[in-house]
């Protein structure tokens, strides 16, 4: 599932090109893919004639901010991607077309989705004030310090990969960049949040924010599904030093990595190495 870094290098793509953009048409494909409140008919009606007055990101929600206020939250789960142009620039590449957002300057907004789990909700402010309220903070914040991080674990006993990918507690981790920073930070990710020290609390925070911006200049990880737009791949997996290396030697001990189970997602780490 595309995290912080993949959707903010999707949002960078699309803010340049479709901010001030007019939707002029609106083709839905597959129904399944307009989440409540609205139903495809009611948010074609609702969409066209909108102008995009900006592109937003919080959390993992790519925002499409219209011209009335209105916001489109686009939760791209695992295989959701767009292409942008007069034609889809790679048939081969985006074959599951679910909408199409048609553009006041001739060219379209394609969102394709294989396995159709993401899909687009249509809020209005309060709506999104609301959704928003249940996020925890931004870790590439400038004001996002240590303290805030260890204000959060320490009122956890769940381990503190747990709490990194809680969305409620920070906004925008998850399974990859969680076990990334674990690791840089030498901290054994089955170890409850509130037992982590000030010092090891300090570490995490920082190995947080370097991996995530680290991912963001390499335009995310292309591990599976993820995809920027018109098809561009990211490169950070080729930096990853635990995430989907199992029983590969540690980079910096040598000791094989291990994969264990949490919250039904796979944890990597170097037993040796975190502690």
């Amino acid at each position: 599932m595309p995290e912080l870094p993949e959707v903010e290098t999707i949002r960078r793509d699309l803010e340049p090109e479709i901010s001030g953009r007019v939707i002029t048409g609106v083709q839905i494909h597959k129904p399944d893919i307009i989440l409540p409140p609205h139903d495809t008919a009611s948010f074609q009606r609702r969409v066209k004639g909108r102008g995009i007055a900006a592109i937003g990101r919080r959390a993992k929600y790519l925002l499409f901010q219209l011209d009335d206020n209105g916001i489109i939250q686009v939760q791209l789960r695992m295989s959701g991607r767009f292409a942008l142009g007069r034609e889809v620039p790679d048939p081969d590449e985006f074959r599951h077309i679910a909408a199409r957002l048609k553009l006041d300057d001739g060219r379209t907004l394609f969102y394709d989705d294989m396995r159709r789990l993401g899909g687009f909700r249509l809020l209005e402010p309060a709506e999104w004030e609301r959704e928003e309220a249940r996020l925890g903070p931004e870790p590439l914040e400038p004001g996002y310090r240590a303290a805030d991080l260890g204000r959060t674990l320490a009122t956890t006993r769940s381990p503190v990969k747990n709490a990194l990918m809680d969305q409620r507690r920070v906004a925008g981790v998850g399974n990859i960049y969680a076990s990334e920073a674990l690791f840089r930070a030498g901290v054994d990710p089955r170890r409850p949040g509130r037992d982590l020290g000030p010092v090891e609390v300090k570490r995490v925070h920082r190995a947080v924010r370097s991996v995530l911006r680290e991912a963001l200049e390499q335009a995310g990880t292309s591990f599976r599904n993820y995809r920027a737009v018109n098809g561009r791949s990211g490169e950070f997996q080729t930096r990853l030093r635990v995430y989907g290396r199992e029983e590969q030697p540690c980079t910096k001990c040598g000791h094989p990595i291990e994969r264990i189970v949490q919250a039904g997602r796979s944890t990597f780490y170097c037993p040796s190495c975190q502690d």
